[in-house]
């Protein structure tokens, strides 16, 4: 890292600090509830003669001090820079609240705004702290420690860390005050907002990156051509895509993908194949989905596991399109292979009574439990489409044909699209697909 650029990261690290400290107290201020883990700090200054900063580099200097009876001999001397950076942020705080101290909202819309301020800024500070990468801060170092030494997911127990902050500041409150204070409203609500805002900035601020040697000199090579054909088929649950793609893999002399991406992609990602089976292409909410990635927003060094997973589908999908020709069946391989210059958008749908069918003869589900099944199946996969492809699944205008199994049979829809695709090819041999 260059002498000019580690100073600008210090600089911007300690800028950040100093505005998450400035968010903190206007969470105070606003009387709905401060973050959660500035929760128990607050509350502790509240019935002691200690100030909230104090208290906030004590609770702080515990998590380092967890860190390193977890982490032992794996945690690294340059992890001890949290004690300093959490020793300035404590005197921030104080210094924010003392400044801002005649700081009263006159009701209750007032809190509000000030609450939702207070996100806002302290998300920006968080935004400048992660940017600059000089250090984490202890919570955050704390749930690293957890999920390497135990092996767990970063946003799950940042949620458990977070949540059990929240729980000790509601008993340490009723315990000694009698009442509740420093967890309200204004609590939920910074849990919600903070890392989705903190998303937000860092999709669309670039201006640092200049400054933090984070900008990269692309040498683009030039476009290699690709000959090959490739045939997606997306699907109702229950519709027969996989049998239909079968079929037409085999009437075109092509390779034929589905079940088989799963180990692919076990070994590419180092995933175990339990792990893709369960969690590709679906998304069971994007909403809940969203609120748990918005845990990642506060570190550099991972994503969510989901993430991870479609990026590495993504990489084995264009390789596999690239090597030879082929069907790929799922997993939004026709968003994936949108630059492809030669690929077939398929959508194999069936009426209700002919998927049920097949869910209960051919999947083997109990008939009470068969159309829930087909439910969840098709919502996970508009939801997953939604969310990583940004298209509405099973929407025409998505696709060069859309095909009823339950019209056709599986035989004559496979013979269909074969018919289609070859006149699709014969008609413009040379021109990139105009969906894509």
């Amino acid at each position: 890292m260059k002498t000019e650029s580690l100073i600008y990261r210090i600089l911007f690290f300690l800028l950040g600090m100093f505005i998450m400290s400035f968010g903190v107290a206007l969470s105070i201020r606003s009387n709905l509830g401060t973050t959660p883990i500035s929760a128990p700090p607050y509350v502790l200054s509240l019935f002691t003669s200690l100030s909230v900063g104090t208290y906030t580099i004590f609770v702080n200097v515990l998590f380092v001090l967890l860190q390193i009876l977890i982490l032992r001999k794996d945690f690294k001397p340059l992890q001890l820079a949290q004690i300093p950076a959490v020793i300035l942020f404590g005197w921030f705080i104080d210094l924010s609240l003392a400044g801002i101290s005649g700081l009263t909202p006159p009701n209750y819309l007032a809190e509000w705004l000030i609450s939702i301020l207070s996100s806002a800024v302290l998300a920006f500070g968080v935004f400048l702290q992660v940017k600059s990468d000089i250090t984490l801060l202890p919570g955050e170092g704390l749930v690293m420690a957890l999920t390497k030494a135990y092996k767990l997911e970063f946003g799950k127990t940042k949620i458990i860390l977070d949540s059990l902050l929240v729980i000790i500041s509601v008993i340490v409150s009723f315990v000694f005050l009698k009442n509740l204070q420093g967890v309200r409203e204004g609590t939920v609500a910074a849990a919600l907002l903070v890392g989705g805002i903190i998303r937000f900035y860092s999709a669309n601020i670039h201006t640092f990156d200049k400054l933090f040697g984070l900008e990269q000199n692309v040498n683009v090579s030039p476009q290699k051509k690709i000959d090959t054909q490739v045939i997606t088929i997306s699907r109702e649950y229950g519709s027969g895509g996989h049998e239909i793609g079968e079929l037409v893999a085999k009437k075109l002399g092509f390779a034929f993908y589905d079940t088989n991406l799963i180990d692919l992609s076990a070994l590419e990602g180092g995933f175990t194949p339990e792990f893709v089976k369960e969690n590709e292409q679906k998304l069971k909410n994007n909403l809940l989905y969203s609120l748990y990635k918005n845990n990642y927003a506060y570190v550099n060094e991972v994503m969510p596991p989901q993430d991870a997973l479609f990026l590495v589908q993504s990489k084995v999908i264009r390789d596999i399109s690239e090597r030879s020709s082929c069907v790929i069946v799922g997993r939004s391989a026709d968003f994936i292979l949108k630059s492809h210059p030669h690929c077939f958008n398929v959508f194999v749908h069936a009426d209700k009574a002919f998927r049920l069918e097949r869910i209960i003869n051919n999947y083997g589900f109990d008939p009470a439990d068969a159309e829930a099944q087909m439910m969840q199946k098709d919502r996970e996969r508009i939801n997953f489409s939604k969310y990583y492809a940004h298209r509405a699944w099973g929407h025409p205008d998505n696709y060069h044909m859309t095909v009823d199994s339950s019209t056709f049979g599986i035989d004559i829809a496979a013979a269909l699209l074969v018919d289609a695709w070859r006149k699709a090819v014969a008609l413009a041999p040379e021109t990139e697909s105009n969906l894509n």
